[in-house]
């Protein structure tokens, strides 16, 4: 899907001016050389974050790391798995045809279920079924600063066993600088996407807060599935010279159109972007597609992260974290048995009525 995307970027970072001075020239060297040790601190506090569920590069797990880097320039709307199809032993899926929307992931053919997913360390695997549904986290690669694939048996310290594989994803690291980003991407069957990042940079040497918020939407390749999804992301830091904390909170809604549906071979040779979702017959006799059969669901992450680095060899890690998630999927059902519902047949006109079309919802709260 790269080539059919086209990205514009806007961005605005701070730019320090400096008097022609011998003094300040030499002030300025030094603070270079301190923000450049409290840089490489923090970067190591941040990797403690992982460091658990992580392998080195000397370890027996066959594994590949991805950089923010590697991301960015397929970063173009698409879902985190999609964005990793390039890897050696993996297959993905997208119901919608166009990468947004419900995608899936297998890794070296072991299904999704058996593929251990952490986020800073923290499991992300739906807890019931132990699937990984990233349509609720829109344009979260954004806001990915690395993530490691372990193929086969690996690290699963965290969640479900990783039996298949592991996914660990970092968050955002801290910003020395202030920055600000406006991202937008327009691509085939309507795609687009627009996102807008800040951080304020270290504030007294010590504070950041750091944001974004993206709203990707598409057409589809299928027929109908539509996707709209609006996510966020936040990020409240303090650092010092050993200490990390950070308060994390990202998520996002989906409204998507059911697309998840398969079809059989006839129906693919004659027409491959046919989607059954919201089929009936009207009272004409004419095919009809029921419009907001769509599966609408909204989950908040929320992540407290404390790390205490003693020396080089001994550190700890304390994370805390609350998943909410809430939603529905609406079907319109015809000719439904009144027993399914446990509704009573009606008599009408001395016949009795058991079947009826209805529209349905069905919720989750977790």
């Amino acid at each position: 899907m790269k080539n059919l995307f086209k990205t514009t970027h806007i961005v605005i970072r701070t730019v320090s001016v400096v008097s022609i001075c011998l003094i300040t020239l030499s002030s300025a060297k030094i603070s270079a050389q301190e923000q450049k040790q409290d840089s490489t601190k923090i970067q190591k506090l941040d990797e403690v974050l992982v460091k658990a569920v992580r392998v080195e590069a000397t370890s027996p797990i066959t594994h590949t790391n991805v950089t923010k880097k590697n991301i960015a320039p397929r970063n173009l709307g698409q879902d985190i798995p999609i964005l990793l199809n390039y890897l050696p032993s993996v297959v993905t899926t997208t119901d919608a045809g166009a990468g947004v929307g419900y995608t899936g992931i297998r890794i070296r053919g072991v299904s999704p279920q058996s593929t251990n997913i952490t986020i800073n360390g923290i499991p992300y695997n739906d807890a019931e079924s132990l699937g990984t549904f990233w349509v609720n986290l829109g344009d979260f690669a954004s806001s990915v600063e690395s993530l490691q694939v372990q193929r086969g048996v690996g690290t699963s310290t965290n969640g479900s066993g990783a039996f298949g594989a592991s996914i660990n994803v970092l968050t955002d690291a801290i910003s020395q600088t202030p920055s600000g980003e406006i991202s937008n991407s327009f691509g085939s069957f309507n795609t687009r996407k627009h996102t807008v990042k800040f951080s304020t940079g270290l504030l007294n040497d010590h504070f950041e807060i750091a944001g974004r918020l993206s709203n990707i939407s598409s057409d589809g390749y299928i027929d109908r599935a539509t996707a709209d999804l609006k996510s966020y992301f936040m990020q409240a830091a303090y650092v010092a010279d050993n200490t990390l904390i950070k308060a994390i909170v990202f998520g996002g809604n989906e409204i998507t159109y059911q697309s998840w549906y398969g079809i059989d071979a006839e129906t693919l040779a004659s027409d491959r972007t046919f989607n059954p979702s919201g089929i009936y017959t009207d009272d004409d006799g004419n095919i009809q597609f029921y419009d907001n059969e769509v599966d609408n669901y909204s989950q908040d992450h929320y992540q407290l992260h404390w790390n205490q680095r003693f020396n080089n060899n001994w550190s700890t890690t304390i994370g805390l974290n609350y998943t909410f998630g809430r939603g529905y999927f609406e079907q319109f059902r015809e000719d439904d048995d009144f027993e399914t519902y446990g509704f009573t047949p009606l008599t009408v006109n001395g016949e009795e009525v058991t079947t009826t079309d209805l529209i349905r919802r069905r919720w989750l709260d977790n």
